[in-house]
């Protein structure tokens, strides 16, 4: 019999009778009651009212439903795994795991799971960050699924999250992809890129301080931006003493927790010549020293001509004299005696003519000075001209050609600035042919002893 009840309780169907059994037993015993004690009533002829027995009502019960969905009964829908540190998970079914396939999809570097049982594993070395293959504080999404050999319906899939931290701090860097020395000219282009060296917390803002104020033409706010200065001309003044400046650039980078780093440039600029301006003043000045020259061309012409005629009329004078003179003479050797009286006046003639000729057409000797002098201003300034030619397309003495051409054309201004200018430059050639005449040459050529 004990062997009977212990059978009974192994059915599921024999352990619901034998709950309810008990039951079943109170509710014939108080029907049987009931029944008697009405039979007696009317024996009795004694009337009775029955007694109302209001039971219990009857336990619903619900049998568990088969758990035939299959699932992961221990998933765990987030990892956060310390660097040099391992994990090891082993995933659930609510079936047999037999016959089922596990695998993973999108895993990162290194994280593999057991085929046959769920058993996920990982060994997070630091080579894997080191190498750029992990990052750290980075969310990795891994598809797991799960797979029945025999029945391709029967699978399921989802996803977890995995992250990576460490508590070693590994400071970003800025590196800027030129050296911390540099040296350049005025009116050179200075342009580099800012690299960053990201460790365990990257660098989100970069910002630059100078000891100059100066500022990129490209804008510098992250890792990867391009630095771009144009070095001006006149960044070094005339008059300062020093011909180069050092300009200091400090780059500053700051993680989102406020660390930072600084990367420092040094850069020497050299006083150098703006070419393209230079060479515009030098032309202009090269210019004006031409006008100039046709200017005293035409001054020269002016008082050559007053100079000759001068000449020209003393020569008359003179002329007149020697023939009153010598008529005197040839008059006074006559016997006619009013040709030997004219003979006497015309000698006196001669000499009265002298005061008027000093009268009419005194010496320009102040004229010829300054025709001479006028003269010899005119070739050093062509001198001057041929001297400082610019040699090349670029002449680096070109700064000291335009200043001397200054200094010596200042210079024969002043030295004529009591002659009087005669603004004529209309004809060119004219002026060039009357100058280089060589019946004029003759008169301001210099006479060896």
């Amino acid at each position: 019999m004990f062997y009977t009840f212990a059978h009974m309780l192994k059915n599921a169907a024999s352990k619901v009778l034998l709950f309810f059994m008990p039951l079943l037993f109170f509710t014939v015993h108080v029907k049987s009651q009931v029944t008697d004690s009405t039979y007696q009533d009317k024996k009795d002829t004694i009337v009775q009212n029955e007694d109302t027995i209001h039971l219990p009502p009857e336990d619903t019960i619900y049998l568990k439903p088969l758990d035939t969905l299959l699932r992961i009964k221990n998933f765990s829908p987030y990892f956060t795994l310390h660097v040099d540190s391992t994990l090891d998970y082993r995933f659930e079914i609510n079936k047999n795991p037999y016959n089922y396939y596990w695998y993973l999809k999108n895993s990162p570097v290194g994280l593999r799971i057991n085929k046959d049982n769920g058993l996920l594993h990982f060994k997070a070395e630091k080579s894997y960050f080191l190498s750029g293959k992990l990052k750290y504080d980075t969310q990795y999404k891994v598809k797991i699924g799960v797979q029945n050999l025999d029945d391709p319906q029967d699978h399921m899939d989802t996803t977890f999250s995995i992250l990576f931290y460490n508590t070693d701090i590994i400071p970003s860097k800025i590196k800027p992809t030129v050296s911390s020395d540099l040296s350049i000219d005025e009116g050179d282009t200075l342009n580099f890129k800012l690299q960053c060296e990201q460790g365990s917390f990257p660098l989100e803002s970069i910002t630059y301080y100078c000891n100059y104020p100066i500022r990129s033409t490209t804008p510098i706010t992250q890792c990867g931006d391009q630095f771009t200065w144009v070095a001006p001309y006149d960044f070094i003044k005339d008059n300062d003493e020093a011909k180069e400046k050092t300009l200091i650039l400090k780059f500053i980078g700051v993680d989102k927790f406020y660390n930072r780093d600084t990367a420092e440039v040094t850069i020497k600029v050299n006083q150098a010549i703006n070419y393209p301006r230079r060479l515009l003043e030098y032309n202009k000045l090269t210019s004006d020293i031409e006008t100039y020259i046709l200017q005293l061309k035409s001054t020269f012409r002016s008082l050559d001509e007053k100079i000759k005629k001068t000449k020209n009329t003393r020569t008359t004078f003179d002329l007149t004299s020697a023939t009153t003179s010598l008529g005197g003479t040839v008059f006074s050797s006559m016997q006619n005696q009013s040709l030997q009286t004219t003979g006497k006046i015309l000698p006196s003639v001669g000499v009265a003519l002298v005061p008027v000729k000093e009268a009419v057409a005194p010496n320009k000797n102040d004229e010829l000075n300054a025709a001479s002098l006028v003269r010899n201003d005119i070739k050093r300034l062509q001198y001057l001209l041929t001297d400082n030619a610019l040699v090349g397309d670029k002449d680096p003495d070109i700064v000291q050609k335009i200043a001397k051409m200054k200094d010596e054309l200042q210079q024969i201004q002043l030295q004529l600035i009591d002659v009087t200018i005669v603004d004529n430059t209309t004809n060119k050639k004219e002026l060039d042919e009357y100058f280089n005449n060589p019946k004029v040459n003759k008169k301001y050529r210099l006479k060896s002893k």
